[in-house]
Parts: C-alpha cells; sequence; structure tokens
C-alpha cells in the first residue's frame, strides 16, 4: 500500500493499492498507443493542450494548493504559487514551442540540409515530492510540446498530487493514455525503465538515487536528464549590499522549510562583513513564522519525513561537536508533526558535515572567508553543482568570478530560482541535461539532420 500522511498532524489522509503487473502493462500500452498518433500532430495543434492545462491549473488552483500542503506540508500560499508557476509554464510553451521545434535551414553543399526535432518517445518520469506538481510538469509539458507521451512514477508521500496530475491532464483534454501514472514501488522502477516503449527517463531527488538511475538507463541505452543534490553556494563579497543580502539569503534558504535542492545552503561571507551579515540573517530567521501550513501567516511548515527531520539534526549536532557555533533554533520542535527549528550556524569550517553534505531542511551555514578568490574556491569545494548566488556590487568582477564558479547557475545579486525561460540543471554530482528554456524543450528529441541532394 501507498500511503498519505500528513506531517503536520501524523494523520493518515488516504492509502492507494500499488499497481500490479497488469495494470502497468496497460499504462505502458495506453501511452504507447496515444503517442504514436500524438507525435503526427501538428506542433500548432498540440500547444492546444497546454493552454488548457493553465486554464485547469487556474481553475482548481486553491484545490491543488491544499492537496500540496496537507501531503508534503508546504506551507499554502507557497503552494498555491506552486500552482501559478505550472500554468505560466504551460502559457510559455504554448507560445513559444512552435518556434523551438522549427526546422533550421543549414547551409551546406546540399540542395537543402535542415536540423528536425523528432520526438523520442514515452518519457518515463520519477518524480520527487517537494515540488509535487512543478517537478512534473516542468518536465511533462516540454516533453509532451516536442510529440513524447509521459508516465510518471512519483514519490511514495505524495500519491494524492499524483492523483490529481492524472486528473488535471484528462481534464485538459490529453488524449487517453498520453499521460499516464504508475503507483508503484522505487523497487519496481527499473524493470519499467527497461521496457521497450520507454525512450527515456527524466529523475530528480537524490544523487545516490540519481546514479542507480543512469546506470539502469545506460544499460538500456536510453536518454536521461538528471537534477540531483546540491549544496548551493550563497556568496556575499565585502562591497555588497549587506543587508539586502542577508534579506534574500533569508528566503533562499528558508523557501519550501528548506527542502529544495536549489536552495542555498552555504553563506560564505568575506570576514569584512561576516558579523554584519550573520547578526542580519540571524535577526530575520528568528522572526520566521513556524506552525500549521494551512495558515497564510505560516512561512515554516513541518518537513516531509520524520526521518528526514532527524537526519538533518544529527547533521547540526555533529556540526556543532566539529565547532560550529549554534546561533539560532538546532532543534526539535515540541508541537505534533515533524517540525524542525529554523536554523542558522556560525564559523562553519570548510570540512565540517554542514559544509560537505547536503542539508535538505530549514538550517544555514555561515563560512568565512578572507576574500573572493577563497569564496570562489570554497564554493567549488563540493561534489555538488547546482546553483550559486554572488552578491557584489562590482558587476564587471561578478562576470569573471561567476565563469570560476562551477556550477548549473549563477545568479548575481538575486536567489537562485528556476524560470521556463531559462535552461536549468547542474554539473559534477549534481547531475546532467537541462529542463525549461528551448534546451529543455530539445532534451527529449531526436535532432536529426535531413540532407538533400540535387534532384535526379
Amino acid at each position: 500500500m501507498i500511503h498519505s500522511i500528513n506531517p503536520a498532524t501524523g494523520e493518515t489522509l488516504a492509502s492507494f493499492p500499488n499497481h500490479d503487473a497488469a495494470s502497468v502493462e496497460h499504462t505502458l500500452s495506453a501511452a504507447s498507443a496515444a503517442q504514436r498518433i500524438w507525435r503526427q500532430q501538428p506542433v500548432q495543434q498540440r500547444v492546444g493542450l497546454l493552454t488548457a492545462l493553465a486554464r485547469v491549473l487556474r481553475l482548481h488552483k486553491a484545490d491543488y494548493a491544499r492537496l500540496i500542503t496537507l501531503e508534503m506540508g508546504k506551507p499554502l500560499t507557497e503552494a498555491i504559487g506552486e500552482i501559478e508557476k505550472c500554468a505560466v509554464t504551460c502559457e510559455y510553451y504554448a507560445l513559444h514551442a512552435p518556434a523551438f521545434l522549427d526546422d533550421e535551414v543549414v547551409a551546406s553543399n546540399a540542395t537543402d540540409s535542415r536540423i528536425v526535432y523528432d520526438p523520442l518517445g514515452i518519457l518515463l518520469a520519477v518524480m520527487p515530492w517537494n515540488y509535487p506538481f512543478w517537478q512534473v510538469m516542468r518536465a511533462a509539458v516540454p516533453a509532451m510540446a516536442a510529440g513524447n507521451g509521459v508516465v510518471l512514477k512519483h514519490a511514495g508521500n505524495v500519491p494524492q498530487c499524483a492523483l490529481a496530475l492524472a486528473s488535471l491532464f484528462a481534464e485538459a483534454g490529453a488524449p487517453a493514455g498520453l499521460f499516464g501514472l504508475l503507483l508503484i514501488d522505487s523497487s519496481a522502477v527499473r524493470a519499467v525503465i527497461e521496457d521497450p516503449r520507454i525512450a527515456a527517463v527524466t529523475f530528480t531527488g537524490s544523487t545516490p538515487v540519481g546514479r542507480a538511475i543512469a546506470s539502469q538507463a545506460g544499460n538500456a541505452l536510453k536518454k536521461q536528464v538528471l537534477e540531483l543534490g546540491g549544496s548551493d553556494p550563497f556568496i556575499v563579497l565585502a562591497d555588497a549590499d549587506v543587508q539586502a543580502a542577508a534579506k534574500a539569503a533569508v528566503k533562499a534558504r528558508f523557501q519550501n522549510t528548506g527542502q529544495s535542492c536549489i536552495s542555498s545552503k552555504r553563506f560564505i561571507v568575506e570576514d569584512a562583513v561576516a558579523d554584519e551579515f550573520s547578526d542580519a540573517m540571524c535577526e530575520l530567521t528568528a522572526k520566521l513564522v513556524v506552525g500549521d501550513p494551512l495558515v497564510a501567516a505560516t512561512e515554516i511548515g513541518p518537513m516531509a519525513r520524520a526521518n528526514l527531520r532527524d537526519e538533518l539534526h544529527a547533521q547540526v549536532e555533529a556540526s556543532v561537536a566539529q565547532g560550529a557555533i549554534l546561533r539560532v533554533g538546532g532543534h526539535v520542535l515540541p508541537q505534533t508533526g515533524h517540525f524542525y527549528a529554523p536554523t542558522v550556524l556560525d564559523h562553519v569550517g570548510v570540512d565540517m558535515v554542514a559544509a560537505r553534505e547536503e542539508t535538505f531542511g530549514p538550517v544555514a551555514a555561515i563560512i568565512r572567508v578572507r576574500n573572493a578568490e577563497e569564496a570562489v574556491s570554497v564554493a567549488n569545494s563540493t561534489e555538488f553543482g547546482l546553483g550559486a548566488a554572488l552578491w557584489t556590487r562590482d558587476l564587471t568582477r561578478a562576470r569573471r568570478l561567476s565563469r570560476q564558479i562551477e556550477a548549473g547557475a549563477v545568479f548575481v545579486n538575486g536567489v537562485v530560482a528556476s524560470d521556463a525561460r531559462l535552461p536549468f540543471g547542474g554539473t559534477k554530482q549534481s547531475g546532467y541535461g537541462r529542463e525549461l528554456g528551448v534546451h529543455g524543450l530539445r532534451e527529449f528529441t531526436n535532432i536529426k539532420i535531413v540532407w538533400t541532394g540535387p534532384a535526379l
């Protein structure tokens, strides 16, 4: 059985039986049949589905947002924003996908030579719980615009969100089977990857699981896009607007209760402004409102699962034992549910647990450095390379330093975020491939050359 449990109360909301082999076969067969027809539709017709998806998302925004909050604890105001972001992304691709997929004529010795973008087939999307609608939609929408079908294996703790997504596509008028849903355990994923009807795999989640997915898909010679863990640096140089940086740092770290791959986690600050930054960040962190995520004023909800909260607390305790200074929080909250106090650790060393490991929850680690060169070196001293933020008034230097930072994205004087207009993804152990933008749309296409010689 797959159980939906409210992390704020511990209440079991619903339970669902796992799909058996016959159900999996039916889903894959239906997806394959639907995609063979779908790929033949002109892209101008396919994007009509995206416009309908945006309409249905907004129609049921309140219900979808409440479901997100109930299943994984996201504060309701953030859940509403998640649904709106999905709708905006649908509209973006409805407008731009035709141009992104248009043939590209290339000058050569042929009468005509061009690049065309053909769909691959069925995309298996293995998705996480922390953004239960957004992660699915940002993968599925461009894939479908390109002519692919999608089969979703969602995280086990958000089955109601998974079912709501399937209903969303049906209500928007997607052909039956084009968006399929599998309620299966992780142990059953390998067989689906190996099924010849699956053409490619997209996965968002932890690095260890990503390695397993990559191995299985690679063994089957199937394309993958992996968005994995992160320990994103947030660099504050001595010439930065420190108060603005501290305010942004709190948002960057504590949105979604800190449960985001692209949340800034290591705050690397030049010594000259470290005290000012630390004081400001701690003051703002201490004011964050923790509580019932269904209440509009709540800024920090429960963590999604008790084991994640306990693992985070162990990381905090280990870092303090190694010499980090606990300035705010650092403890499990006593109320019912999986709540952890928003936490700031200062004077964190690069070899401490909070700097070496991904802290997937409301914990910020402040690392002090002597200069900008050391800041970049510390930023790169991790196995991860997802996003990075750089705060400085010197934009010329920012452009130079941003090229030295090993990450899939560098945001100068801003908070790292995904945007439908921009390609998103990581490097090193944070994965490979891109979602969103024109690059994300083309990831799951066969980039084919059509060369035409002179007429005979």
